[in-house]
């Protein structure tokens, strides 16, 4: 499979198929393609698996589409102003994402459904509390929201992160919720209560868009209808 990811502020991921090779997305992903890429609908590793999906906030059923009888090119786009990641998937380093992050992948990865461990960012983590692993061996195209900024983390270092803009993490990251300190700032910051932190080693990729807290500053106007 060969790829190039073009247009912006909405950009497309364009692959290149070989006859007989599939590419997986979500439903509602697929922008252009050409006449011979033949389509199917999948639950990916059965019913556990796609309901595994629902919960971390993908579809439940999830579509293929397979070059047939000679090269296909098909076309996967971003559902929101924003960008577009390319990441290497191997069986010694899988990719923990967010919900919703997964646009599509090569048949080799596997998704599953990863539940944080610590009851801190179980009862608080919100948008973090359930997340998507990408396993196996592949390439997946991973939705950014606004721009990309990426960080290599050092065994212990951490960075402190908006809950919402945490996009992807190496699996050998840890990822816990901590309280915004002092009873002020959680009621007048404007931050909310929470932030999320994640500890290397591992590379990070983050996010300039939130979208829960564009689409909370966006619902008064939207709902008196200006």
């Amino acid at each position: 499979m060969q790829y190039r990811i073009i247009g912006e502020p909405m950009p497309v991921v364009e692959c290149l198929l070989a006859n007989g090779e599939t590419m997986k997305t979500e439903a509602g992903s697929m922008v252009w393609m050409s006449p011979n890429m033949q389509m199917a609908t999948t639950s990916d590793g059965g019913v556990g698996k796609a309901l595994g999906r629902m919960v971390s906030g993908e579809s439940l059923f999830l579509n293929t589409y397979t070059a047939q009888g000679g090269n296909g090119t098909i076309a996967f786009g971003s559902s929101f102003t924003g960008g577009i990641r390319a990441v290497q998937i191997t069986p010694d380093r899988p990719l923990i994402a967010q919900k919703a992050a997964f646009l599509a992948a090569e048949m080799g990865v596997e998704i599953s459904i990863h539940w944080q461990k610590k009851l801190g960012t179980a009862l608080f983590g919100g948008e973090g509390f359930i997340m998507q692993q990408f396993s196996g061996f592949g390439m997946v195209f991973i939705e950014i929201d606004g721009s990309a900024v990426e960080r290599d983390l050092a065994p212990g270092e951490q960075i402190v992160i908006n809950t919402g803009n945490l996009v992807t993490m190496d699996a050998s990251c840890t990822m816990d919720i901590v309280q915004v300190p002092g009873l002020k700032n959680k009621l007048l910051g404007g931050e909310g209560f929470f932030n999320t932190v994640v500890t290397g080693p591992g590379h990070v990729i983050l996010q300039t868009i939130n979208i829960s807290s564009m689409a909370s500053a966006l619902s008064p106007y939207l709902m008196s209808g200006k």
